[in-house]
């Protein structure tokens, strides 16, 4: 299980450092496509193609189902991560999810998601959000 938040900065030719926590479980190479809510999401390739194989049971016949494929894949990305443990995120990924200077990884059951950190501190203090409490409220069947 992929848990915990990891802050990296951003070098100059757009690598981070994936924790080595999370590359224990993503593996050397892995999938890097845009998530919901702004962030890119990273699977182990293991993961990815469970990911997949859900994806083509949706109707295709569905403008919304179609548009969502064409997000997420047209984005998705393998990467390898290097040595030192960094990985380069493609420019349109960075791009799409705003990174810049600083990422905010953290693991989320099966998949790993990377945040712009200023995003990453809007989106956990958002007025307008739901606290823990709210949310795990909204999903009675959990607790």
């Amino acid at each position: 299980m992929l848990a915990g938040e990891y802050r990296h900065s951003v070098d100059a030719k757009g690598r981070i450092i994936m924790p080595s926590k999370f590359r224990e479980e993503l593996g050397e190479s892995f999938v890097v496509t845009k998530g919901f809510e702004g962030c890119l999401v990273a699977y182990s390739n293991e993961e990815w193609e469970k990911f997949v194989e859900k994806l083509r049971t949706l109707p295709e016949n569905q403008k919304n189902v179609r548009r969502l494929l064409r997000i997420l894949l047209s984005g998705a990305s393998t990467v390898e991560v290097d040595k030192q443990g960094r990985l380069l995120l493609p420019q349109n990924l960075r791009e799409a999810a705003n990174i810049t200077k600083e990422v905010t990884i953290i693991g989320v059951l099966n998949k790993v998601e990377i945040w712009d950190s200023e995003a990453w501190q809007r989106y956990t203090e958002d007025e307008e959000g739901l606290s823990l409490e709210d949310a795990a409220e909204s999903i009675d069947m959990l607790f």
